[in-house]
């Protein structure tokens, strides 16, 4: 029993620092985030329903994102345009800045 637990708490030690240690940096993000706040939110919390909000997100998820629609992977107009322009540094960058802010819960109305 003890030899298992030791096994556990060593395996959580070694995979938290990857976990928890997302490259970017969020200052540069939110200075890059002004263009996507017409469309995302100022904070990344969307007032517009069709737009996504950002604000909360998983890192990975953004990041990954991001380069799917700079590949061209996924496809919308407006985004493959905005994410065109962005380098690695700026896709990491604005994925740490959306990760840590804090997201808004919106009622919705269904019809």
């Amino acid at each position: 029993m003890k030899l298992r637990n030791l096994l556990v708490v060593g395996l959580l030690v070694v995979s938290a620092p990857s976990a928890f240690s997302h490259k970017g940096d969020a200052s540069a993000g939110e200075a890059k985030s002004v263009v996507c706040a017409a469309c995302h939110g100022q904070d990344g919390n969307s007032t517009i329903p069709v737009n996504p909000s950002l604000a909360g997100q998983n890192y990975t998820y953004l990041k990954r994102t991001l380069l799917d629609y700079r590949s061209g992977v996924r496809k919308n107009a407006i985004m493959n345009g905005q994410a065109s322009g962005l380098s690695d540094e700026d896709i990491a960058n604005l994925s740490k800045y959306y990760s840590l802010q804090s997201g808004t819960l919106v009622n919705l109305k269904v019809r």
